[in-house]
């Protein structure tokens, strides 16, 4: 069976595929009736045109005379005009509003003969051997409408395919969404109870005067409070992030000498300060570190426990926040960039393909700023780039990718 899911982009095509197919047969039978109707509307004519000469040039009886009155009567649909040395005699299925004065009508008139004129060649009907007339004619609105039918049908479908689509979408979001949040909230409540225990066993060696001080205890704090902070972000998606001002260098600083001591000694994180001394933003400290820390073991994975990362912040001319995240690991194919921020999708062996996934969403939903690969290549590395809005009220449209007017 198909997997759906994780074969989006040929599912799309095939849709797209069988809806093309659909449109052009719509589209052949359309023509083909047309053509059809256009040729049996041309013969109502010529036998309209018919009678016409035979009530002016032959002398026929009552009966005749009724029978060709009717022939003339039955084109009620195609518009015609009577014309005779190039002055209109006569029309037929044209539509004139009322109460309309005779210098509108006849310009009316003119422009449906110079629509006719285009359209068809005129008919020549004789009355008596030194009168000749000329019937013009054009399709009938029927037929005009029938022309453009299978565009509007095309086009109704259309919308209510896309719109169909939006809201599926919108609807598996939401759907992933809840899941998402409550995934969250239960690991935070799951981690709850040992970090409780663990802190009581802490507490319970620093009674040792000659453990106070040693350095397993001193670290086993530290990665306590670690716990404590993971299971406070974990609390805080699917919540509405309380936003406080922060110094931005400082809490880069602060996560990346954490991550130098817990990563490989073969990798080394550097960090560059080009903000001005304490640049400060509205941010969730918990949240922002998490992304930071999502890109950097991102990078470090990506390495494979060797190589460089470099976190450089900047400021741009608005005053807001640039930090972009290099890599030189295996670099990502255009293919790779376009789903590397989907939900589910990894590279690893091991590992749900959310990190990315949750880093955007802080970064976009909580922090109004934005998160996207800014560039990659393959065997060289990687840039993460990470716009954070002075003005936190400041929206930006999710389909687009943003990037400030500045050099890199």
């Amino acid at each position: 069976m198909l997997d759906i899911y994780h074969n989006k982009s040929r599912f799309k095509i095939g849709i797209i595929i069988f809806a093309l197919f659909l449109a052009t047969i719509s589209l052949y039978y359309t023509d083909v009736l047309v053509k059809h109707l256009s040729e049996r509307e041309k013969k109502l004519i010529e036998i309209y045109a018919e009678a016409l000469e035979t009530m002016a040039n032959t002398e026929v009886s009552e009966n005749q005379v009724l029978v060709l009155q009717n022939i003339v009567n039955a084109n009620q649909s195609v518009p015609v005009i009577l014309v005779k040395e190039d002055k209109i005699i006569d029309s037929r299925n044209i539509l004139i509003p009322p109460n309309i004065s005779k210098k509108e009508k006849n310009r009316l008139l003119k422009n449906e003969l110079a629509v006719m004129k285009k359209q068809y060649a005129p008919i020549l009907v004789e009355f008596g051997k030194d009168s000749k007339n000329f019937v013009f004619y054009r399709d009938s609105d029927i037929l005009y409408q029938l022309r453009y039918y299978p565009y509007v049908q095309i086009l109704v479908i259309s919308i209510f395919a896309v719109l169909s689509y939006l809201a599926f979408s919108s609807a598996r979001r939401a759907e992933q969404n809840r899941i998402w949040v409550g995934l969250a909230k239960e690991t935070a409540h799951q981690l709850g109870t040992p970090i409780s225990s663990l802190m009581a066993w802490l507490e319970y060696l620093k009674e040792e005067p000659s453990l106070k001080q040693d350095n397993v205890v001193l670290e086993l704090e530290k990665d306590i409070k670690r716990l404590e902070t993971v299971t406070a972000r974990f609390s805080s998606i699917g919540s509405e992030p309380i936003l406080q001002e922060e110094d931005v260098y400082f809490i880069v600083l602060g996560i990346t000498n954490y991550l130098q001591r817990r990563i490989s000694t073969k990798i080394k994180i550097e960090t560059k300060n080009d903000l001005p001394k304490q640049k400060k933003l509205l941010l969730n400290r918990h949240l922002f570190e998490w992304v930071l820390e999502n890109i950097c073991k991102n990078a470090a994975d990506a390495m494979e426990s060797r190589g460089h990362i470099l976190v450089h912040l900047k400021e741009a001319p608005e005053g807001d926040v640039i930090i972009d995240l290099t890599d030189t690991g295996k670099g990502m194919t255009k293919q790779q960039m376009k789903k590397v921020f989907q939900a589910g999708y990894t590279t690893k062996k091991r590992g749900w393909g959310l990190g990315l996934t949750l880093a955007k969403r802080i970064i976009e939903e909580y922090h109004k700023g934005k998160l996207f690969v800014k560039q990659s290549e393959i065997d060289k590395g990687t840039t993460f780039r990470i716009y954070l809005n002075a003005n936190i009220n400041l929206q930006f449209d999710e389909l687009d990718i943003y990037e400030p007017n500045i050099k890199a």
